[in-house]
């Protein structure tokens, strides 16, 4: 018997970006008060402590920072072997850690710095995640 993959569980802080990707338009929060962009969300600006947030709706365009190819699957993603785990650098600023879909999971096919956008998996009623694609 396949486990089923792990869904992530929104918290009061988190529910406006969760809400955000089911509606196919990522927002990501930004302080009011230095304008700076942060990801994960959360109560307070990590970079000058404000409580003054906003939410702004992303560009979803950004760049691969970092990647693995798994071949040994976490407890749920056995028949997805190989797959790409990915960290992109948004062109906000922010970096996220999310799959890297629609490319052959072979190193000949991915690079750091590989130009990605952004594509939704409506994965429950209540979850869509984003997953990243090539340009």
């Amino acid at each position: 018997m396949t486990q089923s993959k792990p869904l992530p569980t929104p918290t009061p802080e988190t529910q406006p970006y969760w809400d955000s990707c089911k509606s196919h338009a990522m927002k990501l929060p930004r302080c009011k008060s230095c304008s700076q962009f942060h990801f994960y969300p959360r109560a307070l600006c990590p970079h000058c402590w404000s409580m003054d947030l906003e939410w702004v709706t992303a560009s979803g365009k950004g760049k691969i920072y970092s990647y693995v190819i798994s071949h040994r699957p976490a407890p749920g993603f056995q028949d997805d072997v190989p797959y790409i785990i990915g960290v992109v650098e948004l062109d906000e600023g922010v970096r996220l850690m999310t799959n890297i879909v629609g490319v052959i999971p072979e190193p000949k096919n991915i690079w750091v710095g590989m130009d990605v956008s952004v594509e939704y998996e409506d994965v429950s009623e209540t979850i869509t995640l984003p997953t990243y694609k090539p340009i």
